[in-house]
């Protein structure tokens, strides 16, 4: 179901002078740029002004990673959303891109503290990325960003 309205009072983002991050694929490009509409979207209801959110093109989900770590090391941004679909083919390539992202993403996190998301879609058929993209399901761009902005709200309870 696919949500709307405002953000529950817990996401409201605790610091809305950050700055925010989102990694985009550019494979399956129509897909990337409605997650990338609905994280943006998200952001501004979270407390983010439009002027602190970046937006850094690769050519795949695969590159995200790499680009999450570069952005990381500016040390400009408090999180980073990485936005993207993966849709299974005939070949084993699915199962290593969604490998690497999402490996390379949790290792980025993990090793600077900065929190990555993961809003790329990983799907066997093109409508079923569709309906994570806006359609019935939601949009996981909006899911990935609620998942950032909790986790900077939480950094920013414990004073680190």
């Amino acid at each position: 179901m696919a949500r709307t309205g405002a953000p529950p009072e817990a996401q409201r983002l605790a610091a809305p002078h950050v700055r925010v991050a989102l990694i985009c694929s550019g494979f399956h490009r129509d897909l990337t740029e409605a997650l990338v509409a609905g994280a943006r979207a998200r952001l501004v209801e979270c407390g983010l002004p439009e002027k602190n959110i970046g937006e850094y093109w690769v050519p795949g989900a695969y590159e995200a990673p790499l680009a999450a770590k570069y952005v990381t090391q500016s040390g400009r941004y408090a999180a980073v959303v990485a936005l993207g679909a993966v849709v299974r083919g005939a070949t084993a390539h699915f199962e290593h891109v969604c490998f690497g992202a999402s490996q390379g993403l949790m290792r980025v996190a993990t090793n600077t503290g900065v929190p990555c998301t993961f809003g790329i879609l990983t799907t066997d058929t093109v409508e079923q990325a569709w309906a994570r993209a806006g359609g019935d399901v939601g949009n996981a761009g909006v899911d990935a960003v609620d998942a950032a902005v909790a986790l900077l709200n939480l950094h920013g309870q414990l004073g680190l």
